[in-house]
């Protein structure tokens, strides 16, 4: 996923105001579907319900993670507290999973014992309202990650998406019990809603998975950093970069090379001037930069230096 090239105040102010928006649809779609259900009885509509209510779980904490992801780094979180993005989005992944099981569950009951439905025409209309809902949602969220890079709403939107998806197959089991009078139809978009949850679900886990692994940025974005550090001619061999990102945050560290014979101060302007460029392209960087005496400098770092060492030269292929 790439990176915000916002600031952590702009992205944490976008991501706020579409975990919000989350909120409220999911409190809307789960009102509209328990009334829906309870009046036609629909298996399919009562799976798209519980998916509903753990969605409205899962907006709750990731607007809840969103908001601690921006605070600002502390006495015993000098990182920051991003990760909690990461967290949130496990959650999701977690009650995605308990969502599918649920739902199958039922859906077996009741394709050894189908039940005919009642006001099938209510049930159609919510899932037509819901479906709407649903994808002006993941419109907004789209736009956000436009601008950001939170894996949170991208967790929540790509759940959400599922859920559009799952929506239409739903409406279409509802319709042809309700209408044609094939009661299977109703179970098995239970079944097929189910799969497509379990899909997002995964998709979910690995984006929190790699950030919690801190695993690097892109190679086009950290080939981008290379070429802003090495900008100056007096900056070569950009080696032993690495990068992770944290909620609204990326941390890069990197070794350079300079002139031997540049004084501290000069040496301090190089680096100070290379911190710059990068944050004028990454506003939301922790940049560490050291500086080694070009042809002089000996091997160090530990382990670290020899893992990262044939990275730096792949970021600039």
């Amino acid at each position: 996923m790439a990176t915000s090239r916002l600031s952590p105040a702009e992205t944490a102010a976008l991501t706020r105001r579409v975990t919000l928006l989350s909120v409220a649809t999911a409190a809307v779609l789960v009102t509209i579907k328990a009334i829906a259900w309870i009046a036609s009885g629909s298996t399919a509509l009562l799976a798209s319900m519980a998916d509903s209510g753990l969605d409205l779980i899962a907006s709750l904490a990731t607007a809840f993670a969103v908001r601690l992801a921006a605070a600002p780094p502390d006495a015993e979180h000098r990182f920051g507290h991003g990760k909690a993005e990461a967290f949130a989005s496990l959650l999701q992944a977690g009650l995605v999973f308990a969502s599918a099981a649920l739902i199958v569950r039922e859906a077996v009951g009741h394709f050894a014992d189908p039940q005919p439905l009642q006001h099938g025409g209510w049930a159609v209309g919510v899932m037509l309202v819901s479906t709407v809902l649903t994808l002006l949602l993941v419109a907004a969220q789209s736009r956000v990650l436009r601008q950001t890079a939170s894996v949170a709403v991208a967790g929540d939107r790509a759940h959400y998406l599922s859920d559009f998806a799952s929506n239409l197959v739903a409406l279409a089991g509802i319709a042809a019990a309700a209408w044609l009078g094939v009661t299977g139809f109703d179970a098995a978009a239970a079944v097929v809603v189910a799969g497509l949850l379990l899909w997002s679900a995964v998709g979910v886990f690995r984006e929190a998975a790699n950030q919690l692994m801190d695993r690097e940025l892109p190679d086009e974005e950290r080939a981008e950093i290379v070429r802003l550090a090495s900008a100056d001619p007096r900056l070569t061999d950009v080696h032993q970069l690495r990068t992770r990102s944290s909620g609204p945050y990326i941390h890069m560290q990197m070794h350079v090379a300079l002139d031997p014979e540049l004084t501290l101060e000069a040496a301090h302007e190089v680096v100070v001037a290379a911190e710059k460029r990068i944050l004028e392209a990454f506003p939301a960087a922790d940049i560490i930069i050291h500086a080694d005496p070009r042809g002089r400098a000996e091997p160090h770092g530990g382990a670290f230096a020899e893992s990262t060492d044939s990275e730096a030269s792949r970021a600039t292929r």
